[in-house]
């Protein structure tokens, strides 16, 4: 289950390359707050660039990249609403390799009928690849909205080797 409540104001980040493009890495000293794609994420003032804080994160993102790492262990403290929150709690049960619908995930929060608020709440996610909003797929099974883009979404499922999902 993810933290819901950041203790500290601090925060440190760093950036990283990856198969998907450059990644900022935020934490707060504690736990890991962001993930994102650099490009729509970006460092903000008062941000320390440090790596010690966030090192754990950068490993075990690296792991993944390699093929090495299905699951990520790490304390997480994204900010959202509850249903985000209940939203993104159902993104990390997904199974490394395995895809879902955004309608299929709503029926597992109790939520039947609300793909849409699904989708925004996956959309919202502050903690791409760790939370893997990359395994929600349209109910025709085609690749939709990433935030960084479908390329990034088609390679990430690729690493993971699911096929047949159509762009």
């Amino acid at each position: 289950m993810l933290t819901t409540t950041m203790t500290r104001e601090d925060r440190y980040y760093a950036v990283t390359a990856s198969p998907v493009g450059d990644l900022l890495v935020v934490g707060d000293g504690e736990a890991v707050t962001g993930i994102g794609f650099l490009g729509r994420a970006a460092p903000r003032p008062g941000w320390r660039a440090d790596d010690a804080p966030v090192a754990a994160a950068l490993d075990q993102l690296a792991a993944y990249f390699a093929g090495e790492r299905r699951d990520f262990d790490l304390p997480l403290a994204p900010a959202g609403t509850a249903f985000q929150q209940r939203v993104w709690d159902a993104l990390v049960a997904i199974p490394y390799g395995v895809t879902t619908t955004y309608g299929e995930l709503a029926d597992r929060i109790g939520h039947a009928g609300s793909a849409r608020a699904v989708g925004a709440a996956n959309g919202a996610n502050p903690l791409a690849i760790v939370v893997p909003c990359h395994r929600v797929v349209g109910a025709d099974g085609t690749l939709t909205g990433y935030a960084g883009g479908l390329d990034a979404k088609a390679t990430l499922l690729a690493l993971e080797g699911v096929t047949g999902s159509r762009r």
